[in-house]
């Protein structure tokens, strides 16, 4: 009886793997970035209004075959200078018309797009 005592294992100390886990969750949190989304400015257009129609309106379609600009082809590297021209000199509302096959990527991409346009209004038609 004396050899199975001597051999008894000692317990295991818990001090050390609370200190390796402290220093892992440490290291994560340091090395891990917090970064905070960018916010995009939406505006759903409103049905059944009344009233004289505003003239500055611009149209953007965007469908499965690509994005079009007032019935103009258009790629999303060209739309900020293409919606810049049409805006010079009066404030502009650009309706945004999505069909069902447009991802949220793909407006998302568009918002980004033309959201550097100062005095822009963009009203989103449609359903994602």
């Amino acid at each position: 009886m004396s050899l199975n005592t001597a051999r008894r294992r000692r317990k295991l100390s818990m001090t050390s793997l609370i200190d390796v886990i402290f220093l892992l969750l440490l290291f994560f949190m340091l090395s891990s970035t917090f970064s905070r989304f960018a916010e995009i400015e939406l505006q759903a257009a409103a049905s059944g209004q009344t009233g004289t129609p505003d003239p500055n309106l611009v149209f953007l379609r965007a469908d499965q075959s690509g994005v079009t600009l007032n019935g103009t082809p258009v790629t999303l590297a060209d739309l900020d200078a293409r919606v810049r021209a049409l805006h010079s000199v009066e404030p502009v509302v650009l309706l945004v018309n999505v069909s069902d096959a447009v991802t949220a990527q793909r407006l998302a991409d568009i918002l980004v797009a033309v959201r550097t346009i100062p005095d822009l209004t963009v009203s989103v038609m449609g359903a994602l």
